[in-house]
């Protein structure tokens, strides 16, 4: 399997482009602001883009939706969309066929009620809801609280292995795996919700004491 990340502007933001070799078939995640380059390296690669996805509907991941779907014919597919090739609605436990390989996708809602990551064997995109040390963006109430179900009851679930590809590059580094993540995250390391929420409420008081950019 191919993953090939690239920055594509915004607040680092990052999109990916995952292939299964065998068969050249390729998923886009989040193709903003940078279409142009993604389907550059598609088409050097010989690839085919089968799907892409975008993890959330906010803007700086939806921008170059209308451009991709003009270089490819894919339009990004977001929570709720149905799948035109093969029928299936995009929500929590869809299965999708990428060549030999299987992509699912995970309903994570908290940064926003549509918010997905999309698992492709041992990786997994995580758009905004999970960083490399540090989550995504709340309120500080039922979204930090959906956020909180979503990372435990959801992503921590896969194995330690599962590697952790976020939707931007604000993290400690830009990848990390699901144990590293367990182990070192604050966020995951609060023992529940009221805790979980207090590190938000005193996130900036948190970096500062513990040197964290």
């Amino acid at each position: 399997m191919l993953v090939k990340a690239f920055q594509t502007g915004g607040d680092r933001n990052l999109a990916y482009v995952v292939a299964d070799e065998s068969s050249n078939e390729a998923a886009v995640i989040d193709p903003s602001y940078s279409p142009s380059t993604i389907v550059g390296f598609a088409n050097e690669q010989r690839l085919r883009v089968t799907y892409a996805f975008c993890t959330h509907d906010h803007h700086d991941h939806t921008n170059g939706n209308d451009e991709f779907e003009r270089l490819t014919g894919v339009r990004p597919l977001l929570f709720g969309d149905r799948d035109p090739r093969t029928g299936t609605v995009i929500e929590g436990g869809a299965r999708l066929p990428l060549g030999a390989l299987a992509l699912r996708i995970l309903h994570t809602p908290g940064h926003t009620t549509d918010s997905i990551c999309v698992l492709i064997e041992d990786a997994l995109f995580t758009g905004d809801t999970l960083f490399v040390g540090k989550v995504g963006g709340t309120d500080l109430g039922d979204g930090a609280r959906s956020e909180y179900d979503s990372l435990h009851g959801v992503l921590m679930k896969l194995p330690d292995v599962t590697r952790v590809f976020p939707g931007h590059d604000v993290g400690v580094q830009s990848q990390s795996t699901i144990g590293r993540e367990r182990e070192t995250n604050p966020f995951l390391l609060c023992a529940d919700v009221e805790s979980f929420l207090d590190l938000k409420r005193n996130w900036a008081e948190y970096k500062k004491e513990h040197g964290i950019a």
